[in-house]
């Protein structure tokens, strides 16, 4: 019997290497190349008239059943859901170890399972005994939820198989799933892959809402196959540091709903808690100004959360080389609105310490937040605070000028709705909310104008 020949897949863009090498030569990832079984040869061409069925087209008008979405009982993850989940929906969820998936869907299939509906959740990772531990700190030793651990896709189709379909399915996690039709251990490209076809083409023809919990490498994508992504409906992202307690589920693709809503949650020692209000988390309760402090609206999907980015500038005595510092933002955007401020406004950086911080442990990737960044950094300059009732947003262009942004009014209702009184931002922005007076800029020496004359 012939040696089977080894092949290795990229787990970062599908392609196959005869032998292993640290860089793929398609995608010049690095570290990605990971062994697995060959696939089986097919003939180049089908003999149609030994099998196969016609298939049958219908019309786009067609009618087609509307969208029956299910509470998960937590308004945050229906709210980064779009409205719930979606029966026969297959929904991804990745996050850093220990952040909280397997506490937040426990929840989740919990108050699905109290709400009447049927809920199972299986646990590859853990023992039962564990999760009903979890379960009892988070109160809620008494919810109907049908619990088991086990990693043999094929015993927990057959098991489900035996009695009507569930409601929810929960798996966590997939990269511990082991499929017997497929050579390899648990965690490969194959295995991954396999397991995941087999539990999403059972959600589907069962019309069951599947959650599969997904690992992340170090550089925070899910790990195994790329295809695992294209493979399921939605594809989600819990994050937040685990030094601050504040957690954010974030929708990164979803065929049923909008993308990049977000559901905010705080941990706590019950478990995690739905925050209504983020903006109130993100916002020191500070009643004195302070120099480099500038409050931005920012916006996540269709939701406004006021966060504050803290800037702190550190002159040197000596030669040495100023240090650039960024928690939160771009630090290759940082660089770009300094040599704006040195090159359009006149100000000095280079012989100083740059440090910038957003807040809570938020990340900003909005780019209406330039104006922001810039207001704190001349604040920290100038050594000038702000004023303490207001909020900054705008795109800075390079040749200094203020872009308009999206949804200014959304944000502007938001502050005005906390308690702030005034605004600055593009120009073009019409007539400020009721109780908020807006200022429009047209560029930067404006703004350092407006700072400047501060008390």
């Amino acid at each position: 019997m012939a040696k089977p020949k080894r092949r290795y897949i990229c787990s970062a863009c599908g392609s196959v290497a005869s032998r292993w090498q640290g860089q793929c030569a398609d995608c010049a990832e690095w570290n990605t190349l990971v062994e697995d079984v060959p696939e089986t040869k097919f003939a180049a061409q089908h003999d149609l008239s030994t099998g196969g069925r016609a298939i049958r087209f219908e019309a786009l008008d067609a009618p087609t059943r509307p969208v029956q979405r299910r509470s998960t009982g937590l308004e945050e993850f229906d709210r980064a859901l779009g409205g719930g989940i979606v029966p026969g929906s297959a929904i991804l969820m990745g996050g850093e170890p220990g952040i909280g998936k397997s506490t937040l869907l426990l929840q989740a299939a919990a108050a699905v399972a109290k709400a009447g509906a049927d809920a199972v959740y299986v646990s590859g990772e853990e023992a039962t005994g564990q999760v009903r531990l979890r379960a009892g700190r988070l109160g809620l030793a008494d919810a109907p939820l049908r619990l088991a651990a086990a990693t043999s896709v094929r015993d927990i189709l057959t098991t489900l198989a035996e009695g009507t379909p569930p409601a929810l399915l929960v798996v966590d996690s997939i990269q511990t799933m082991h499929s017997d039709m497929i050579e390899g251990a648990p965690g490969t490209v194959s295995q991954v892959r396999a397991s995941a076809f087999e539990l999403i083409r059972y959600a589907k023809q069962n019309d069951v809402a599947l959650v599969l919990v997904g690992h992340v490498t170090k550089d925070g994508n899910i790990a195994g196959p790329r295809v695992l992504e294209h493979m399921v409906d939605v594809v989600m992202s819990f994050e937040g540091e685990r030094s601050h307690q504040y957690r954010i589920l974030r929708a990164l693709k979803n065929r049923f709903g909008a993308v990049d809503e977000i559901g905010v949650f705080a941990m706590e020692g019950h478990g995690l808690s739905q925050v209504s209000n983020p903006s109130m988390l993100f916002l020191s309760g500070r009643e004195q100004p302070v120099a480099g402090s500038a409050v931005f609206p920012a916006l996540e999907g269709t939701r406004p959360v006021l966060v504050e980015i803290q800037a702190l500038i550190v002159r040197l005595q000596s030669g040495a080389t100023p240090r650039r510092a960024v928690v939160g933002w771009d630090s290759g955007r940082l660089a770009m609105l300094l040599a704006v401020l040195e090159s359009r406004c006149g100000l000095n950086f280079s012989t100083a310490e740059v440090y910038l911080n957003v807040a809570g442990g938020y990340r900003l990737s909005d780019p209406a937040a330039d104006l922001a960044v810039a207001a704190a950094l001349i604040s920290a300059l100038a050594d000038k605070p702000l004023p303490l009732r207001s909020i900054w947003f705008g795109e800075v262009s390079l040749s200094g000028e203020i872009r308009p942004v999206s949804h200014a009014s959304l944000r502007l209702k938001e502050a005005a709705k906390l308690g702030f009184d005034s605004g600055s931002g593009p120009a073009d922005v019409g007539q400020g909310v009721a109780k908020l007076s807006y200022s429009g800029l047209s560029g930067l020496s404006g703004l350092v104008d407006r700072v400047m004359a501060t008390a």
